[in-house]
């Protein structure tokens, strides 16, 4: 099995910029590894999360020449939690004018969680441009999955966890809690909007790993990232992340041709199993790797190793 500690060494970017995207929005971006290897990019989770150090040591550096960036309203793109001009379709536009700024012809496309939602938006929207899909943590924003997790389903396994995300709404809201907290982060009552943000975003950190890890779940819970992260991913998903129920599966299609490789935790909480399944199914052409033994998040040793023996593979590397 992979460790993240013992594969490939923390490195700093050898570029870095703000892209200027239109409607307000300026997105951050960085470039690692080596310039002129094999051009990929990296789609961090959320929607609202953003890119940190540990994600740049997915590629061997000396192969892979990688940008990543900080989606729309997150990390360090500004303006800082924002949802005007932010849906699903906005950020496979800035991901292609990435591509633009960079010159690159194709690109490895690289997500997981969310990140693997946008991954299989991009890549059915503009297929001759991937030269490789790795996707990990399968997510398709059907109603179904969105219930599980918010709803129905995961509160089951974690009642414990369950009862603080629900403690900030009173019980005739509870009935749909997407919705009830949408009315808190996008109102006016900052200590409110303070209170569902941590508590929206502690859901998640809490839940995505097989076992109790407070180095992942650790950063859910400070402020800044907190409003960005609940405020983001909330209004995507109220809008089913403005994609037409059971899409992504129904458009597999689309990725014919495409290398690819499927990663899934056996135990993923916010992202059942059906659903990379179903995925590996109407896109049988990709590897599919169900690891037993792990939850949700990409540093679960299985996940790991699949991975990077996924980028390796896609570099050339034996």
């Amino acid at each position: 099995m992979s460790d993240l500690r013992s594969w490939y060494p923390e490195i700093e970017p050898f570029e870095t910029g703000m892209l200027d995207v239109g409607d307000g929005h300026t997105i951050y971006w960085e470039r690692v590894g080596t310039r002129g290897a094999k051009p990929a990019v990296f789609l961090h989770g959320g929607p609202g999360g953003a890119t940190s150090p540990k994600q740049r040591r997915l590629f061997d550096p000396d192969l892979y020449d990688v940008i990543l960036f900080d989606q729309r309203g997150c990390g360090k793109s500004t303006p800082h939690a924002s949802l005007e001009a932010n849906t699903t379709w906005h950020l496979v536009a800035d991901i292609e004018r990435l591509r633009e700024m960079c010159g690159f012809e194709k690109w490895q496309v690289f997500g997981g969680s969310w990140g693997s939602t946008l991954a299989l938006a991009y890549a059915q929207t503009h297929p001759g441009r991937v030269s490789e899909l790795v996707v990990r943590g399968i997510y398709t924003l059907t109603k179904a999955e969105l219930d599980w997790y918010y709803q129905f389903g995961v509160s089951e396994m974690f009642p414990d966890k369950w009862e603080r995300f629900v403690a900030p709404i009173p019980s005739e809201e509870r009935g749909d809690m997407m919705g009830a907290y949408r009315r808190r982060l996008t109102g006016d009552d900052r200590k409110a909007q303070i209170e569902a943000a941590r508590a929206w975003s502690l859901w998640e950190g809490e839940t995505i790993t097989l076992l109790p890890d407070p180095e992942t779940s650790g950063k859910f819970g400070e402020d800044d990232f907190a409003i960005a992260f609940a405020r983001i991913e909330n209004h995507y998903f109220v809008h089913a992340g403005w994609l037409e129920e059971g899409q992504l599966i129904r458009d597999a299609g689309r990725l014919r041709g495409i290398p690819g490789v499927i990663v899934h935790g056996r135990y993923d909480m916010p992202c059942p199993a059906k659903y990379a399944w179903a995925l590996h199914k109407a896109w049988p052409e990709a590897d599919f790797h169900l690891i037993e033994g792990a939850g949700h998040a990409f540093s679960e040793p299985g996940i790991l190793d699949q991975l990077i023996r996924a980028t390796d593979r896609f570099a050339g590397k034996s």
